[in-house]
């Protein structure tokens, strides 16, 4: 009977590991993609992104909505690489968090305009601490 206990016991915690991993890798690969737009973003003569930072408790959610939605304002420094910025830009549009239930009362719009180099760098900072 102890075996059958410590055996469902081992079984829920990998499962509960394997469960969280996951997003983890995510949330990864959109740092890993946010660092490679860095190096190919558009940075001179390029449109100010609104830029979270430090979102309020309950306003994550609307930061990396905010983030999300600015991505594509972004621009590459060189146009043949169009469609390989296209793709990940698709990357970071993707859904990262569900929505919270909390009431966030910042919007987009209330956040400063950076450049694309500072933008990304916050996107990456937020995703940290998603993480």
């Amino acid at each position: 009977m102890e075996r059958i206990i410590i055996f469902c016991m081992l079984l829920f915690s990998f499962s509960m590991v394997l469960t969280a991993s996951p997003q983890k890798l995510k949330y990864r690969q959109i740092i890993k993609t946010i660092e490679k737009l860095e190096t190919a973003v558009k940075n001179e003569d390029a449109e100010l992104l609104h830029t979270p930072e430090n979102p309020e408790d309950g306003c994550l959610f609307t930061a990396v909505t905010c983030f999300q939605n600015e991505t594509w304002k972004l621009q590459p420094k060189i146009s043949q690489e169009n469609s390989a910025f296209i793709k990940q830009v698709k990357i970071l549009r993707s859904p990262i968090l569900r929505r919270s239930d909390m009431p966030c009362e910042s919007s987009c719009e209330s956040y400063e305009k950076k450049s694309p180099n500072e933008f990304l760098k916050g996107f990456a900072k937020l995703m940290q601490q998603v993480i």
